[in-house]
């Protein structure tokens, strides 16, 4: 288990965030990867799309695993400029975890939580490195990060 997979986990501890860190020998980076890790479906995973305002501040954007963030539905559900994507640079800076590993939690961000992930009871998301998941309820993760529940999906 590396430092950023650490990290996560005392994070978890600290604020009584119910969940599974999974720790795998295999990369879990893509959702394809991910399920075969964790030997599971693909429709239980969601990505963490990180982007960025024009005030420089991160906004997460969760989708289920097969869609895609949309820059456009985030910019009218904040009433802000459209945002960007964020280089995997950014990421590993406000986040503290690196591209391919970013959980849905765990950071100072805007969280903004697809309908679509709601509907599912359990979920996995990033567990802080791209070898990591956690199994998380998805009101558990939406209790965690204190996100908005908003179509951000295309």
């Amino acid at each position: 288990m590396n430092d950023y997979e650490e990290k996560l986990k005392a994070y978890m501890k600290e604020k009584h965030i119910f969940g599974e860190h999974l720790s795998f020998e295999q990369s879990c980076h893509s959702v394809e990867e991910a399920a075969k890790a964790a030997n599971t479906n693909t429709d239980d995973f969601v990505k963490n799309i990180c982007m960025i305002d024009s005030n420089g501040n991160l906004i997460v954007a969760i989708v289920k695993g097969e869609d895609r963030a949309s820059t456009s539905r985030v910019e009218k559900a904040l009433n802000i400029e459209r945002p960007r994507t964020a280089t995997p640079e950014e990421i590993l800076q406000k986040t503290g975890f690196p591209c391919g590993g970013t959980p849905s939690f765990g950071y100072t961000a805007t969280f903004l939580v697809d309908p679509r992930v709601m509907d599912k009871e359990v979920v996995y998301s990033g567990g802080g490195s791209e070898n990591s998941l956690v199994k998380i309820s998805s009101k558990e993760l939406l209790k965690a990060n204190n996100g908005k529940v908003v179509r951000v999906r295309k």
